[in-house]
């Protein structure tokens, strides 16, 4: 990860930590460097946030400046711009979206031409320019040519283009939702006008809330990281299912008939299941991070499935799937990634995964993630002043290995590092609360012990 951007793009606080002054910097780089040697096509999309307008016309009249045609899908979901990026023939696609963050923080995706998260070589050539050090075949640029007379970018509005995504989509439906009250928090983001205009195409009765976004409301006590909303609504109503997106919709939490959540490691396991059923899931392996649920490794035992554990982030796991073929990953935030279908996590996708499961097998979803059985989990932030040193302390170590063996085959104690903070971070997961605490707190004791405390 690099001075501005991290693993989900470059984010900060509006303003402040990400200006309009960083966007037309970024859009003038993108502009000039997929210009060099014919006239670059552009795709942006952004969210609800106040902030993205701003971000979207400064990254935008960057990019024209620099020589690029830019289309706009303004507001819509990342995976969208993926599929558009990928399938329209553009050079790279910019997403301006802070995820499932409050509205006042932004960000700025970057994807290349096959909708996949852009390559770190170019990240990095982004990152020089921004501090006005950019070397190109050894020689220093200094500041970038503007474009003049008939070589400055045009930029268009190109909502056919999320539309052919929406299209897309209904053409991956193989069942008919007819009948299925379907509940869909679309967190007051990018999914708001989209998610729901699916789902009525495929026959579902839709019921969608949080669909009236004002620029400050985006994930404010809605969609997948406040869940309860859509739970209580669920059962109140007395919906078949509900889905609950993040900000940008590319991630996807479920809510089965009776009000209890079905995160992303439940789904996985029951997806994973029903593609083994059809003889789909090719390499029998579904990919996680190491954040996932103990309990979900259980229950993949249990059905004969295989797994593969990366660092936390969907960018590892979609590398993890690329390089051996691996058709079903994601996290427990509910980021799932289906490689036939989609080069990033999408939310919307993962809904209809879902129902297509359900209607299959003619199963309610409390019945297709009962298998997993979500162990407690204590997570204890330690800040250190060298994580490093911290992890390497045999005594630490010794404390780690310790915990390890007292829990046995009964639920497991990982230890890591925050990649974006001076933190230690110690997570314990096992049949019962208290055992996790105390298990976790015994292991973050001998990293104080030891004058790791920062």
């Amino acid at each position: 990860m690099g001075k501005y951007f991290g693993t989900d793009g470059f984010r900060g606080k509006a303003g402040e930590g990400l200006t309009a002054d960083h966007a037309y910097r970024i859009g003038r780089f993108l502009g000039w460097y997929y210009s060099r040697e014919h006239k670059a096509r552009i795709v942006v999309g952004k969210d609800t946030r106040r902030s993205s307008y701003m971000l979207e016309y400064a990254i935008s009249a960057g990019m024209a400046a620099s020589g690029a045609d830019v289309n706009l899908l303004h507001v819509t979901t990342t995976p969208s711009v993926s599929y558009v990026a990928r399938t329209d023939d553009f050079d790279c696609g910019v997403m301006i979206s802070a995820s499932h963050n409050p509205f006042y923080d932004n960000g700025i995706k970057l994807l290349n031409g096959e909708g996949e998260k852009m390559e770190e070589s170019v990240i990095a050539l982004v990152e020089d320019y921004l501090d006005g050090k950019l070397v190109v075949d050894g020689r220093e640029v200094g500041e970038l040519p503007m474009a003049t007379e008939a070589q400055i970018g045009s930029i268009t509005d190109d909502v056919a283009g999320r539309n052919r995504y929406m299209g897309y989509l209904i053409s991956l439906a193989v069942y008919s939702f007819k009948g299925k009250k379907v509940a869909l928090d679309c967190a007051n983001g990018s999914a708001w006008h989209i998610a729901p205009r699916i789902f009525e195409a495929l026959g579902a009765q839709v019921f969608p809330i949080n669909t009236n976004p004002d620029g400050t409301n985006i994930n404010l006590n809605a969609g997948s990281t406040h869940i309860e909303g859509l739970r209580r609504y669920v059962v109140e109503n007395k919906m078949d299912v509900g889905f609950a997106y993040d900000g940008d919709a590319d991630r996807c939490l479920a809510v089965d008939e009776n009000g209890n959540l079905v995160d992303g490691d439940q789904i996985m396991y029951l997806y994973a299941c029903y593609m083994k059923k059809r003889d789909k899931l090719t390499t029998n392996t579904v990919v996680t991070t190491v954040m996932s649920n103990f309990g979900l490794y259980k229950a993949l035992d249990e059905a004969g499935i295989a797994y593969e554990k990366t660092a936390v982030g969907d960018k590892y796991v979609y590398e993890n799937m690329v390089k051996y073929g691996h058709r079903i990953g994601g996290e427990q935030s509910g980021h799932i990634i289906f490689t036939k279908y989609a080069r990033t996590g999408d939310g919307i996708l993962t809904s209809l995964k879902v129902m297509e499961a359900m209607l299959a097998q003619k199963l309610p979803l409390s019945k297709l993630a009962a298998p997993v059985t979500i162990y407690p989990q204590v997570l204890i932030n330690v800040r250190v002043k060298d994580k490093q040193a911290a992890q390497a302390d045999p005594d630490v170590q010794a404390a780690v290995a310790a915990v390890a063996d007292e829990l046995g085959d009964t639920g497991r104690i990982l230890v890591r590092e925050s990649g974006t903070e001076p933190l230690i971070r110690v997570m314990v997961e096992a049949p019962a609360q208290e055992q996790c605490q105390t298990l976790a707190q015994r292991v973050v004791d001998v990293v104080i012990r030891k004058g790791h405390q920062a």
